[in-house]
């Protein structure tokens, strides 16, 4: 069972760049976390982040730095692992000593939501994910980890430990002036219905995947 937050062990950070708007309780059935809204001066720039336990304590916290999907974590969509990514994190955050979900408006790997519905389009028309977005004049992976790596030192977790199958965000965030002290796989239970999505993930964008 997921041990409680200690409000008391959390303040708001301050900076005149980035700014956190909003604190405050939130009970989840992966045990409670303090729910932080950040906001930066881009247009982009807004993030919520869960956060429980002391962060500064002897162990670096789990850290999770997740892009919205509405279509996997709201509307349940098989097409992706995105739903199941982010339930296996907070059940592994829940758990553990301390740590911190951030979660971005990063959606379609930050080409946006009209935009990844086109990009679903070219799929059914037999494209992948990573010919999709390239067709579309994007990159196959459009997101960068600069303001996540700012709302981590805000919160003092400056040495983490993160669950990513991506190394990409590992090498963004240890150049932004993260110590990713461990990469700690992030990967549920593949369906049929994503398989092809995961192996084009592997295969094309480089994610550390087992089982493929």
């Amino acid at each position: 069972m997921a041990a409680k937050t200690q409000s008391s062990n959390h303040s708001k950070p301050k900076s005149g760049r980035l700014r956190a708007v909003a604190r405050a309780e939130l009970p989840t059935r992966y045990g409670r976390f303090s729910i932080y809204g950040f906001q930066g001066r881009g247009p982009q720039e807004e993030a919520v982040a869960l956060v429980r336990g002391k962060l500064k304590g002897k162990s670096a916290p789990l850290v999770r730095v997740h892009s919205q999907c509405l279509t996997g974590d709201v509307l349940t969509s098989l097409r992706c692992d995105c739903r199941a990514q982010l339930e296996l994190s907070l059940q592994k955050i829940g758990r553990a000593p301390s740590g911190i979900l951030l979660y971005l408006p990063q959606e379609g790997r930050g080409i946006g939501l009209m935009n990844k519905l086109r990009a679903y389009e070219l799929q059914d028309g037999g494209m992948d994910t990573v010919e999709a977005n390239e067709s579309l004049g994007f990159a196959a992976d459009a997101r960068d980890y600069d303001f996540s790596a700012k709302i981590l030192k805000q919160l003092g977790a400056t040495k983490i430990r993160l669950l990513s199958n991506n190394p990409e965000k590992v090498r963004q965030l240890e150049r932004a002036g993260i110590s990713v002290v461990e990469r700690v796989p992030c990967q549920p239970r593949i369906s049929k219905i994503s398989r092809q999505y995961m192996q084009t993930k592997k295969t094309k964008m480089g994610h550390l995947l087992e089982g493929l």
